[in-house]
């Protein structure tokens, strides 16, 4: 009995420990867990406090701008015939360029769908009449079946919508003239003469229902047609301010509406945008001044400054001509727009890697923990970085340096390590 006590009590000792083993186990991997936490929290504290210790110097970009709203204003021409109420064909496509004279669209005739009904069954019923006959037609015949044959195995790889319907014409005439070489092959006065002189009927009210549009100058087809071709024009610079562009109550990035009745030509050899800028660059601006802008895709495009009018808020009034991305903007009438002022290639660093002392600019370079402090140029700067070089024999002539020191004097070069944030107080310690 006493042993079977002993063995009860050793089992639960045993079990005792056990628990307490990993009861501690526990706690230590929870103050393991506190420990890592509160060191990844300062790590990053430090991290923000300080991004960086060091920047490794590379060829880069520096370049001033602005993202702003701007008013894309055409040289375009709206055309709209007579008959818009009959409803429109589309011959060429948006954003197709047209010739002047060729036509852009037409509007339907009259009672179309019923004359085009007609046709149709006039057709099957010719097509009939001629799979019927067993005379010998003639080897024109054979031709115009081949031609055929090839605008409908051409058709079945087209996706282009004018195409498409430049090929359903094609093989209509086709059919049309086919039509008429089997009439002629036929006695006077037989049924399928009879036929074709019906559709010759319906074909010619058909056709002199209709009115074509044609162009009145060569140019960007767009059926986009707002109502503000003839208020943003580039004839009424002088017109435009800030007040006259907020009360059109146009929305950034909207796409202008197809319009059914009507169509446009636009100029596609310059295109305009206007713009209200606060920023300093565009109050010290002048017209003919060159610069940058990006307005769709990324792309950077070259501009000319135009038009220049101080508004009385103290902002700029910018009008910039440019002459490339202009199909992509028949869509639009607001967009956002980046000025880009300058830009700037070169040895790029950070701003705050650099030192100014008494009027002259330097970085702290380390080499393998080794700190020298460099004298350099900065060539441009904008708010967080500058373009960097190293100053020439006779500029460092001009700021007083001695042959000793200008024989001394150590050239920053790429891929060399600088301090970001040097510590100001440390730099009597630096040669």
């Amino acid at each position: 009995m006493d042993k079977k006590r002993k063995n009860l009590k050793k089992k639960k000792n045993i079990k005792k420990n056990v628990k307490k083993n990993v009861i501690d186990k526990k706690l230590i991997a929870m103050i393991v867990l506190i420990a890592i936490s509160i060191y990844v929290c300062y790590a990053i504290f430090l991290l923000i406090k300080h991004p960086t210790d060091t920047f490794t110097i590379e060829e880069g970009e520096v370049y001033q701008e602005e993202t702003d709203v701007g008013y894309i204003i055409r040289n375009e021409q709206v055309i709209k015939g007579e008959n818009y109420a009959n409803g429109m064909e589309k011959i060429k496509t948006e954003g197709e360029k047209t010739a002047k004279g060729e036509s852009i669209f037409r509007y339907y005739s009259k009672n179309e769908d019923k004359l085009k009904s007609q046709i149709s069954e006039l057709d099957q019923k010719i097509q009939d009449v001629m799979a019927s006959e067993t005379g010998a037609y003639t080897s024109d015949m054979k031709i115009i079946e081949d031609q055929i044959d090839e605008k409908i195995e051409k058709i079945r790889d087209t996706i282009d919508v004018s195409k498409l319907e430049e090929d359903y014409k094609e093989i209509n005439e086709l059919v049309t003239k086919k039509a008429k070489i089997a009439g002629d092959l036929s006695p006077k006065g037989s049924f399928l003469n009879q036929l074709i002189a019906e559709r010759s009927k319906y074909e010619n009210e058909l056709n002199s229902g209709a009115e074509y549009i044609v162009a009145p100058s060569s140019g960007i087809v767009s059926y986009r047609v707002d109502g503000l071709e003839e208020k943003l024009t580039p004839n009424n610079f002088v017109e435009l301010n800030k007040e006259y562009l907020e009360n059109l109550n146009l929305k950034t990035g909207k796409i202008i509406a197809t319009n059914e009745e009507a169509g446009k030509i636009i100029d596609s050899f310059k295109c305009y945008v206007a713009v209200i800028s606060n920023s300093e660059e565009a109050k010290n601006s002048k017209i003919g001044d060159s610069i940058k802008i990006r307005i769709s895709n990324n792309m950077k495009i070259d501009a000319k400054i135009v038009h220049l009018a101080q508004q009385e808020n103290g902002e700029t009034l910018l009008v910039l001509e440019f002459k490339n991305q202009i199909n992509e903007l028949t869509n639009y009438r607001k967009v956002s727009i980046d000025l880009i002022w300058w830009e700037y290639t070169g040895l790029k660093v950070p701003n705050q890697a650099i030192i100014n002392e008494d009027g002259l600019n330097y970085v702290v370079r380390n080499r393998a923990g080794y700190l020298d402090k460099n004298l350099i140029k900065v060539k441009k700067q904008n708010d967080d970085y500058s373009i960097i070089t190293a100053y020439n024999t006779e500029e460092l002539k001009n700021l007083g340096f001695t042959d000793k020191e200008i024989n001394s004097y150590k050239k920053i070069s790429m891929f060399d390590e600088v301090l970001v944030n040097p510590d100001l107080s440390k730099l009597d310690n630096i040669t």
